[in-house]
């Protein structure tokens, strides 16, 4: 009787040990900027009553994956949005965890935009002026020094006498990552000397264009785009970086600013002509699919004509839809959960 007891204790704890999750609801992570296409879609397909609404957690870019990649069972994320591409370091921090395979779900794209209180004159700025005003090292005079620049008119004669005050995204976010790639990088290369240096040293040439100065000028806001928003509204010298999403949805308090003579509009975005322009997407982990309910299901609901499509609900929310040929072949490759390639 003992034995038959002890036998069927392994037994039991041989299944559980084979049964990677046991949650019967969808636990997703990451980018504050796909955080309200992705708390949408949960809405929607929770209401729909079949399975449970996903929960949603806005963790960053970084963050995101940072827990997807910790492991495979139910005390990990099913999946994690991000407002970059999944990185190699990330795919192969993944892949200690056992964490194989990987489906990538590009969902549209979004602008970044800088923004201000609409009680104050709109920002007008070239990527130059951003870099100039933003970097931790700036050129003056030949000479790569500590960033002297207090106040815009400091950087450029025709902007207003007013203190340099950004609020951004920390380090984890992809919106992060972006900004300083998209539009720093772009203003640094602007400087001849940092361009001779980035065809002799790319390295050394990513490290004065992306990194952002600490003396004050530029504030760490968190991962919370709406308390980015209330600080603008509060502070009309104040401006703000974040995805276009929120310069939507508050488009009542606050306004984009024009970035290389382009205003940061959906049209604009859409066609590639507002410069500072990323594409978003989720990553889903596949071996949580046939354990946690519903996770196909998502799949379908979010790559949906209904939901990502040229007059889908999330264009009422500020995604920026893909191509109508693009969007066939991420749905096709969601439902086949194809594997991720980095190529």
């Amino acid at each position: 009787m003992i034995k038959k007891t002890l036998g069927l204790a392994v037994i039991a704890t041989v299944a559980l040990a084979g049964q990677a999750v046991a949650r019967d609801q969808i636990r997703i992570v990451g980018s504050s900027t796909v955080f309200p296409f992705a708390t949408t879609v949960a809405e929607t397909f929770g209401d729909k009553g079949v399975f449970k609404t996903p929960v949603v957690e806005s963790t960053g870019s970084g963050g995101g994956l940072k827990l997807f990649c910790a492991g495979i069972g139910e005390g990990h994320p099913d999946i994690t949005n991000a407002s970059r591409r999944i990185k190699k370091s990330e795919v192969e921090k993944c892949a200690k965890a056992g964490i194989t395979e990987i489906t990538e779900v590009k969902v549209g794209f979004d602008g970044i935009v800088l923004a201000n209180s609409k009680a104050a004159p709109p920002v007008i700025l070239t990527k130059k002026q951003i870099f100039m005003a933003l970097a931790k090292q700036v050129p003056v005079n030949g000479k790569l020094v500590a960033n002297p620049y207090k106040t815009w008119k400091d950087v450029d004669a025709s902007l207003p006498n007013t203190k340099i005050e950004v609020l951004g995204p920390p380090p984890t976010s992809g919106t992060r990552d972006a900004f300083v790639e998209l539009a720093m990088e772009g203003g640094a290369k602007k400087f001849p000397s940092l361009k001779a240096l980035r065809k002799t040293d790319k390295r050394a040439f990513k490290i004065i264009a992306h990194t952002v100065r600490e003396d004050g000028a530029y504030i760490e806001a968190g991962e919370n785009d709406n308390l980015i928003v209330q600080k603008l509204t509060a502070n009309k010298n104040a401006v703000g970086i974040f995805g276009f999403s929120f310069l939507d949805q508050n488009a009542d308090r606050i306004q984009g600013g024009i970035i290389g003579g382009v205003k940061p509009t959906f049209e604009n975005i859409s066609a590639g002509d507002y410069g500072i322009s990323r594409s978003l997407y989720f990553y889903v982990k596949n071996a949580h699919v046939g354990k946690v309910p519903g996770l196909k299901e998502y799949l379908a609901e979010f790559t949906s004509e209904d939901a990502f499509g040229e007059f889908g609900y999330l264009t009422e929310k500020g995604l920026i839809p893909l191509s109508k040929e693009e969007r066939a072949l991420v749905r096709s490759r969601a439902a086949s959960l194809s594997k991720l390639n980095l190529m």
